[in-house]
């Protein structure tokens, strides 16, 4: 989704990048999105856009939790989850593409000389899989996952992990996030906060805790290269 201009002031030189997955570097919220509402009338039950939507930067327990929350505690989280995941495991298989910008991003971070990382809500054999479908294995080196810490987005814990490991004081690491959990999480971390809005539009709020609003990763490298 688009902004109709491009936003981004950073406060400050950053010392390391952490980026966030689905959505972010894949394009696979959409295929999420899609698996879900197929399986949804599987279970007699009619998944909607605005719940999708609801989820997006949730890690799965506390996705199962809102589906419960929404359709009832009769309804069988966990069954509808491991039919919808594999959905979208088939997806993923043939229709995985990265998102605008992400090579050329790294590329850039890399003659920089700036330590970069992935802070997910995913597992990190998803990660793994994503990265091994479209050969960036090598590139990523650092990835804090599901089960690397102990409250996953909106809370700050998987973004203050990845500063740990990359050795860098928050404050100095630029976050890149899709999502409204994600950007919460980031901020709260205290990270310079750029989101790239994919099927979420930035809302007022979010705006107010990012430093920036990118229409993709390529102004994200432009505003990296316009910091002294």
């Amino acid at each position: 989704m688009l902004e109709t201009r491009s936003t981004i002031r950073l406060p400050r030189a950053p010392q390391a990048v952490v980026f966030d997955m689905d959505g972010l570097l894949f394009d696979t919220e959409a295929l999420a999105r899609d698996a879900m509402v197929r399986t949804a009338p599987d279970f007699g039950y009619e998944m909607s856009a605005a719940l999708c939507l609801d989820m997006i930067g949730l890690p799965g327990d506390a996705t199962r939790s809102m589906l419960k929350q929404h359709f009832g505690e009769a309804f069988d989280a966990d069954k509808f989850w491991d039919r919808a995941s594999a959905h979208f495991e088939t997806m993923v298989a043939t229709e995985l593409r990265l998102k605008e910008g992400v090579i050329e991003l790294i590329d850039h971070l890399e003659e920089m000389g700036l330590r970069f990382a992935i802070a997910t809500s995913s597992r990190h054999e998803d990660v793994q899989r994503n990265l091994g479908t479209l050969a960036l294995t090598e590139r990523f080196p650092t990835v804090v996952a599901y089960g690397d810490y102990a409250r996953g987005k909106p809370h700050p814990d998987p973004f203050l992990t990845a500063a740990k490991r990359l050795a860098v004081a928050p404050e100095f690491c630029l976050a890149l996030e899709d999502s409204h959990n994600g950007a919460r999480s980031a901020a709260s971390a205290g990270m310079m906060t750029v989101m790239v809005p994919d099927l979420l539009p930035a809302t007022e709020d979010v705006r107010a805790i990012c430093v920036g609003i990118a229409n993709s990763l390529h102004d994200v490298r432009e505003a990296l290269k316009a910091t002294p």
